[in-house]
């Protein structure tokens, strides 16, 4: 088996009496997409940043493609993208990203086909505007997003990491980095992105770390994690919506143990020892408009709920991301 795309083992980091990272080991495979999930300020960042080697961990030890986390040849394998874009506004968009090339080795004809297979791919060329003559403020948010991302891409790198790439992007710029992931890992890639929105990392990741307050709450397989939270979800969606009869049973603690309301739909957690079929006997009687009543696993949302909960999203909106 070959050696893992990032090992990490006890790894800590304090910034004067706060500690962001405290004592995280986790492995990512190659070949794979994986999420490094938590809220605002849980230690995602940071931990990025001791990988890519952008600041130094006060203890434990970093692997990155199979070498020490101080062998600086890596970087070239490495694509990144940062939580807090930066490009240099008054330049064209073709030369922030030649520049950006270079800086990976990339040289002429080279780095001008990538550049232009890039920007046709994500929309940024076609036949009727081509943004790559456009000055980098010239561009709206998402399309600046989309230009980081190509310079993070240009060199082929074998690993990829995306520091909540999707924030502020629109669905459809939101779908094309999407597609991009996934492609990515059919070629072989490896990407790591953060996020702090639950339903990107379901639909992308293959595995994932939950931290909060800096430290590890679970991780693995998303299948295992989800597995290993039980089957007494319901998937519930209605017609309309809940009338009190509907609400008052919803309300019973001897059925749901918790409902995550979407207003339309909702997410159930079956009280211990509870009968799917009597709830959903009750839900007809009082009327309930039931469009979907489905016994499904829990939803990585709802785990990060039950696990991290309120007191860890509190503690993590503060400090260093």
């Amino acid at each position: 088996m070959s050696d893992p795309a990032i090992e990490i083992r006890g790894v800590a980091k304090r910034f004067a009496s706060h500690v962001a990272v405290k004592d995280l080991s986790l492995v990512v495979p190659r070949g794979t997409v994986y999420g490094l999930l938590g809220p605002n300020g849980a230690g995602k960042t940071t931990t990025i940043r001791m990988i890519l080697d952008i600041i130094e961990p006060d203890t434990g030890t970093i692997s990155v493609l199979g070498s020490a986390h101080r062998d600086r040849g890596i970087q070239d394998r490495v694509g990144y993208l940062p939580e807090e874009r930066g490009l240099y506004k008054k330049m064209q968009v073709n030369r922030v990203l030649r520049f950006l090339g270079e800086l990976k080795g990339l040289r002429g004809r080279e780095a001008d086909a990538r550049i232009g297979e890039w920007m046709e791919r994500l929309g940024l060329r076609t036949a009727e505007k081509d943004w790559g003559t456009a000055k980098v403020d010239e561009l709206s948010r998402g399309m600046q997003q989309k230009v980081q991302f190509i310079a993070a891409l240009l060199h082929d790198p074998e690993l990829v990491i995306l520091d909540e790439p999707f924030s502020g992007l629109d669905p459809v710029n939101a779908q094309a980095l999407k597609d991009t992931v996934v492609e990515l890992k059919r070629r072989g890639k490896t990407v790591i992105f953060s996020t702090h929105v639950m339903d990107n990392a379901e639909r992308l990741c293959d595995a994932v770390c939950i931290i909060a307050g800096g430290e590890k709450v679970l991780d693995g397989p998303v299948s295992a994690v989800k597995a290993a939270h039980g089957e007494r979800s319901i998937a519930l969606a209605l017609d309309g919506a809940a009338s009190p009869a509907v609400q008052s049973i919803l309300d019973d603690r001897a059925l749901v143990a918790e409902v995550d309301d979407q207003n339309l739909f909702y997410e159930l957690e079956l009280a211990p020892g509870a009968d799917p079929a009597a709830l959903l006997r009750r839900l007809v009687e009082a009327g309930a408009p039931i469009r979907r009543f489905e016994r499904v696993q829990p939803s990585l949302h709802s785990i990060f709920l039950e696990r991290v909960g309120a007191a860890g999203v509190e503690m993590g909106m503060s400090g260093h991301g």
